[in-house]
């Protein structure tokens, strides 16, 4: 598994592009996808430039959706060979030790809710069995080890489709996997638990990421969301750019959409992250004022 970048305290400048080409062989002639690629400010992270742009032309009609996350429709008409979708700009990060505050107030009983992906078995309530008296907080460091230890990570074992029962049974999967067991298995316990899309820059020493990550966000009385990555085993840190929230990993899509379309449809996504240096985070910044 990818492990992801620890920085010193302070601030993390990220530069990040996320490009998504759809290719359609015997063309489309129609074309609405739902983009949720803005990521906002909060007390964690600050968005100094961010763009999205569809074949090229700026997507400007973003508006705040009942989770709070940004989300535009984008709708095309006429012969396409292809949807070119691109999401980039500069974000600058901080660890708050998982905690995520700054965020309007949502209920977090909306995240008590369970869905067909985050459906809960035996095998999953065991998860959490007799952690209940240990505390909110203490019960889900302990899931988020337990998911880490028991499930491995290995690409192709699953799929979008894929169960958290389905993951957790064979023991193996990747991180919506990950996410998926962990919020399933908080839910069975009382705990609010939701699904986050974002980004991540992994480290020096591992293969790069080029591709969305997902997560994990619990709500803790008295405290409020805290984020788990429960592919790493860990909260999340300066090294996570949060992008969008949802019930499950299809719920927070960053992209979702439907295509009438003749042949085969390609799909290539690519996503590439670098540090920014904190010269060139200023300049930007001095640039915006």
């Amino acid at each position: 598994m990818l492990k992801p970048t620890i920085s010193e305290d302070g601030d993390l400048p990220l530069l990040i592009r996320h490009q998504t080409l759809y290719t359609y062989d015997g063309g489309a002639s129609h074309a609405a996808m739902l983009l949720k690629l803005m990521p906002r400010d909060h007390d964690g992270q600050k968005v100094v430039r961010w763009s999205v742009e569809v074949n090229d032309e700026p997507v400007e009609n973003f508006a705040w959706n009942g989770y709070g996350d940004a989300e535009a429709l984008w709708v095309g008409h006429g012969h396409m060979d292809m949807v070119k979708i691109v999401a980039s700009g500069l974000v600058i990060t901080k660890d708050r030790a998982g905690v995520v505050t700054g965020l309007p107030a949502i209920q977090p009983a909306i995240f008590l809710r369970e869905t067909p992906l985050t459906k809960a078995d035996d095998a999953i309530r065991a998860l959490v069995d007799g952690q209940e008296g240990e505390g909110a907080l203490a019960l889900l460091h302990a899931l988020s080890a337990r998911v880490h230890e028991t499930v491995a990570y290995r690409s192709g074992t699953t799929s979008a489709e894929s169960t958290a029962m389905e993951a957790l049974a064979q023991r193996s999967g990747v991180c919506q996997d990950h996410a998926h067991i962990f919020i399933s298995a908080a839910r069975a316990a009382s705990i609010p638990a939701r699904y986050v899309a974002g980004y991540m820059i992994a480290n020096k020493d591992a293969e790069a990421l080029h591709e969305t990550h997902g997560w994990a966000e619990a709500f803790v009385e008295g405290l409020g969301w805290v984020g788990f990555d429960p592919s790493n085993g860990i909260c999340v840190t300066s090294a996570y750019v949060r992008l969008a929230t949802g019930t499950d990993a299809h719920d927070a899509a960053p992209i979702r959409g439907s295509v009438r379309a003749a042949g085969e449809i390609g799909i290539d996504a690519d996503v590439r992250i670098a540090h920014a240096s904190p010269n060139e985070a200023e300049q930007v910044q001095q640039q915006q004022q």
